[in-house]
């Protein structure tokens, strides 16, 4: 019997594979049919897991590639040149990743050169969480031009973009719906979080904290099996030295609460001194009325004269922070023209400091001139700096047994707090990568006090703040957010009844008798709104035909009590609804009508929208 069923099976896997390829709009992979096979038998929880383990093990994948490639670039030119050579790289390989980065965007991918964490938030937000297929691969091959051949930034954030394309793509794929795009999104990003820094818990929180926010989600299973998946590979494939991760450490002492009090404060102002020095660069770059090219060349040679200065500002700087929290910190001076220098530990200092301040304007020009990659390594690079800044101007002032490691480790969770605003993900990130779960209390006073001033100083990540204004992005206002995805423009009825003001009252009252709304427009033969008629404002003259033939439309008409903009965010729209307590008002563009907007087509729509988006019956 149980043999029969098998066979049974087998034949309607035959028999769906068969009608798959003679009825599909395309030919398919082997693969694919397995799996469109696999959706038709299992239920959506069953599914959703094993989609969670693919996009897990393929964004997972892609991650320690691109990890891979970049590290045995870094370690060629590090450790396998001699210095006067390292020096000729320094100058001419950051120069050459930007140029080749912004040639790359321009030639094959027509200048689209949208990047970062924003992205992911606006296609989830706008765009039905429908990530273009071309950055499952574009943001791959532009950070490892950028990054690989020494520009000051981070590969996370390509790696970010690169799962959650995965994962929107693999969704689309099987026609799934936005919910469980959403979590596939997010899971793809989550194991490339995850196997960059072998983190997976960090992975998870990353996708709660920035990715998810104001998205309602009770699925977390496959956000947890994709960490896993990439965290594996990574520990997997990536050998010890291209993996984020620390062993030398001291235990906790609650005697050093006072250092991480200190370093938190820190950490706080200059996580406000990267934001604010990223957006000057920013602008800069953007109010630069030249060609994406020419940008591209100022930056690079900026770069490259940087990383010639300092080179620890070459590439994402890891190697730099490993070798402060092991105590080795003398051989990053002597890959630099410090070397020469006496006065070992005040010039070590010195050159430490310097290299913290000019670390941000390194990844800002490195991304605003035309390369690819984000601030998660740059913060966390800056972050570690600091930390031993910190500790060697404390054991010099003469104070003892400074925990000169666990600074540099827990400083790179506080700069990443202020300047991601994702405290959780710095934690536990930190905390994996240092085995550090002893040090959880001071990880949570520095990135808390950090998170904290950062929020005071501003409370949207000022990153992502315009996108907010615009409405572009999801907040963890729900309501706001669901308004965000309708258009003014797609609300408006131009089916409206329309008149002249030197009309009679007579030509009015016909308007009314065939009028299916309670307003009628006021409108001058070119097209400009004049004012408004509304039924209860004619409702006591309306039956009184003696003055048919003598009131005009201009006696009876009234201004609107506001008016809305074609493109005005929907947002505000429904504000100034509330606030002149009407149900119906003019849209005009350029002064003339286009048509009316009524408050409960909104609240219609807005249902439609809730239902659609949570998945439930509303």
């Amino acid at each position: 019997m149980s043999q029969f069923k098998n066979i049974k099976k087998f034949h309607s896997f035959l028999r769906f594979k068969r009608d798959f390829e003679q009825y599909s709009m395309r030919r398919v992979r082997s693969y694919e049919i397995i799996i469109h096979w696999l959706h038709s038998k299992m239920n959506r929880n069953q599914f959703l897991v094993l989609s969670g383990i693919l996009v897990g093990l393929v964004a997972g994948l892609a991650g320690v590639i691109l990890k891979t490639l970049v590290h045995y670039i870094h370690y060629f030119i590090t450790y396998k040149v001699h210095f006067s050579t390292q020096v000729f790289f320094y100058a001419v390989f950051p120069f050459l990743g930007i140029v080749l980065t912004t040639l790359v965007v321009i030639i094959f991918f027509k200048g689209q050169s949208r990047k970062g964490v924003g992205l992911i938030l606006y296609e989830i937000a706008q765009n039905s969480s429908l990530i273009p297929p071309v950055k499952m691969y574009s943001q791959i091959l532009q950070s490892a031009l950028t990054v690989g051949l020494g520009g000051s930034a981070g590969l996370e954030s390509p790696i970010a973009v690169t799962g959650a394309a995965i994962g929107s793509n693999y969704a689309r794929n099987y026609h799934l719906g936005y919910k469980e795009r959403t979590l596939l999104l997010a899971a793809g990003a989550t194991a490339g979080i995850a196997a960059s820094f072998n983190a997976p818990i960090a992975g998870v929180m990353f996708a709660f904290e920035i990715l998810l926010t104001g998205v309602v989600f009770s699925d977390f299973l496959p956000l947890i099996l994709a960490a896993i998946c990439g965290s594996l590979l990574s520990k997997i494939i990536l050998q010890e030295e291209v993996l984020f991760h620390f062993e030398s450490r001291q235990a906790f002492n609650y005697h050093n609460v006072p250092y991480y009090l200190i370093l938190g404060l820190l950490s706080a102002f200059y996580a406000r001194y990267y934001i604010v020095i990223s957006q000057k660069v920013e602008h800069f770059f953007h109010s630069l009325k030249w060609s994406a090219l020419q940008k591209a060349i100022l930056g690079g040679l900026i770069i490259s004269i940087l990383c010639v200065l300092m080179p620890p500002l070459f590439g994402e700087g890891y190697s730099s922070i490993k070798l402060m929290a092991n105590g080795q910190a003398d051989e990053i001076i002597r890959n630099s023209f410090f070397r020469y220098i006496p006065a070992k530990n005040w010039v070590l200092l010195a050159f430490l400091g310097c290299t913290c301040l000019l670390k941000v304007f390194a990844s800002s020009i490195t991304i605003q001139s035309g390369g690819n990659g984000g601030n998660f390594a740059p913060s966390l690079f800056a972050g570690g700096v600091l930390g031993f800044f910190f500790a060697m101007l404390c054991t010099q002032l003469g104070f003892q047994d400074v925990p000169v490691t666990n600074l540099v480790i827990v400083g790179m969770a506080g700069v990443m707090s202020g300047v991601m605003y994702a405290p959780l993900t710095a934690i536990f990130l930190i905390a994996e990568a240092s085995s550090g779960y002893d040090l959880f209390i001071p990880l949570m006073i520095v990135s808390s006090t950090s998170f904290l001033l950062a929020k005071w100083f501003s409370p949207i990540s000022p990153e992502l703040k315009h996108l907010v204004d615009e409405g572009k992005i999801f907040t963890k206002e729900h309501d706001r957010n669901i308004l965000s995805l309708l258009r003014t423009e797609e609300l408006v009825e131009n089916t409206i009844q329309r008149i002249d003001m030197n009309a009679s009252l007579r030509q009015l009252i016909e308007l009314v008798k065939s009028s299916t709304r309670n307003v009628i427009a006021v409108v001058s033969p070119e097209g400009k709104l004049d004012g408004v008629v509304t039924l209860d404002r004619i409702r006591p003259i309306m039956f009184n035909q003696l003055i048919y033939d003598t009131v005009t439309v201009k006696e009876v008409m009234q201004q609107p009590p506001a008016l809305i903009g074609l493109h005005d965010n929907v947002v505000d729209v429904i504000t100034k609804f509330d606030e002149v307590k009407e149900w119906n008002l003019p849209v005009v563009d350029n002064d003339k009508l286009v048509g009316f907007i009524s408050k409960s087509k909104i609240l219609n729509q807005y249902r439609l929208l809730l239902q659609e988006y949570s998945g439930d019956e509303v």
